[in-house]
């Protein structure tokens, strides 16, 4: 068997926030700590919300997976200065959401208030609606972009964001979706009609890249809403290959700033078992 690649970098710190609800965390945990693994280089520790400020400031890199998860003026404020510092930030999936749940006994609708503005300046999008998970169209903007360089569109069944933007974002792929959004309090989508899921943005000396597709769900992921047991396991987005590589390139991106195609193990994809 050949000699698996190895990653031979200065020592990187990341910190992994997954947290939330609705979404199936432990899945979004092991495969996000997997593809972070395969980097020798890397002394990453694991949280579940953004409150330890000491750590999160002092970090080389962030890797979030959250669904309403809020940072205080005070947290965001310290990931503002990890990133303006030179640190980079991957907010996946529903990272840049704030949602309220439907009242008991209401209408089943969700609301997703402006609860978070420091944050939401600083990754440049908010999250408003999605449409029913469906097959969409993934198409690349930046085709030379390394993140996505090579990647054809593709077809993916998956939650597309529909998100409030700043005007400074770099779009690199986006979606095409014009319809309602059915159980959100916005429930027409509003103009543009191309909505962006894969987009950076520079603050200070760092870059925040946001990666919206992703979704996953677990049997007992929405006890709260009066479901005990959904009965099934959502992660059909996560087959999708071109997902996976978009993904593989953003962790290593977190992991080593531009620098990332140099890497033995982003080259290789990754690692093979040891003999």
């Amino acid at each position: 068997m050949a000699t698996p690649a190895r990653c031979t970098s200065p020592r990187v710190e990341v910190a992994l926030v997954v947290g939330g609800r609705w979404h199936d965390l432990d899945f979004a945990r092991r495969e996000l700590l997997a593809l972070v693994g395969r980097h020798d280089s890397v002394r990453c520790s694991v949280h579940q919300d953004f409150s330890d400020t000491a750590r999160l400031r002092d970090v080389d890199a962030i890797i979030a997976y959250t669904c309403d998860v809020r940072p205080t003026g005070d947290e965001a404020q310290a990931l503002q200065e990890m990133v303006a510092d030179g640190g980079r930030f991957l907010a996946l999936h529903a990272t840049n959401s704030a949602i309220d749940a439907p009242h008991p006994g209401g209408l089943r609708i969700f609301t997703t208030p402006d609860a978070m503005p420091e944050f939401t300046a600083l990754l440049g999008s908010r999250f408003l609606a999605h449409p029913k998970i469906a097959p969409f169209l993934i198409e690349p903007v930046a085709a030379e972009h390394a993140l996505v360089s090579g990647i054809d569109a593709f077809t993916t069944t998956d939650e597309i964001y529909v998100c409030e933007l700043a005007g400074d974002l770099e779009v690199l792929m986006d979606a095409a979706y014009t319809g309602p959004c059915p159980g959100f309090e916005t429930d027409q989508v509003p103009t543009p009609a191309r909505h962006p899921v894969l987009f950076t943005r520079a603050e200070g000396s760092g870059t925040v890249t946001t990666f919206t597709l992703g979704h996953c769900r677990g049997r007992f992921d929405v006890q709260d809403l009066g479901i005990d047991d959904l009965g099934v396991v959502d992660r059909v987005a996560w087959q999708s290959p071109e997902y996976r590589e978009v993904l593989r390139r953003c962790v290593d991106w977190a992991v080593h700033a531009e620098d990332w195609q140099r890497c033995p193990v982003s080259r290789d994809g990754s690692q093979e078992e040891e003999a």
